[in-house]
């Protein structure tokens, strides 16, 4: 049986990471089928409140499209930029008219394959980290290939950034694309 190719076991570290920082959250998160994946949905991840402050739902959901890359990404000083193969990812993440909101979260790991992981009797690591990004609402694009998403340095895709995004989505403030 072959081995998985780096590309899987970069998208399989994503998950993972995307898994550990659901729980530790104390979210569930559920991969998704192939139908969602060919609507550009690679994760459903649900909270229960409450979530403090005035919030109108005590349960959210929010679809997540999962990348992980090795390349070293172009920093700007405020965002890091991404490239995002395939248009029609990037037109998904752009619709406003969906029920259950969705964000872009790219892991972005050492290059070299050795460092992704360490692990000992004290602790497991997972190197480098994830950011996220909302293009709902962003622009259209005429790329073919590829469109450029800009990842905000201030938003870390951690366990308290995501209990933000999920009391913001209770209280209805869907987060949207900011004009970087």
């Amino acid at each position: 049986m072959p081995a998985l190719s780096p590309p899987n076991i970069e998208s399989e570290l994503s998950y993972a990471y995307l898994h550990a920082v659901a729980s530790h959250a104390g979210m569930s998160c559920r991969e998704g089928n192939r139908h969602e994946d060919n609507a550009g949905i690679d994760a459903l991840l649900t909270a229960w409140g409450p979530f403090g402050g005035a919030t109108y739902m005590t349960e959210v959901d929010l679809n997540i499209q999962l990348k992980a890359t090795i390349d070293e990404p172009i920093d700007d000083g405020t965002h890091y930029h991404y490239a995002l193969k395939g248009v029609d990812r990037y037109r998904a993440l752009c619709q406003e008219a969906i029920a259950t909101p969705r964000i872009l979260v790219v892991l972005f790991l050492p290059r070299d394959a050795q460092e992704w992981l360490k692990h000992s009797g004290d602790e497991l690591a997972l190197r480098k980290c994830a950011f996220w990004a909302s293009l709902r609402g962003a622009p259209e694009t005429d790329n073919k290939t590829a469109v450029t998403v800009y990842l905000p340095k201030t938003q870390l895709f951690s366990s308290q950034s995501l209990k933000d995004i999920m009391a913001r989505v209770a209280r209805r403030d869907i987060p949207a694309w900011v004009q970087p």
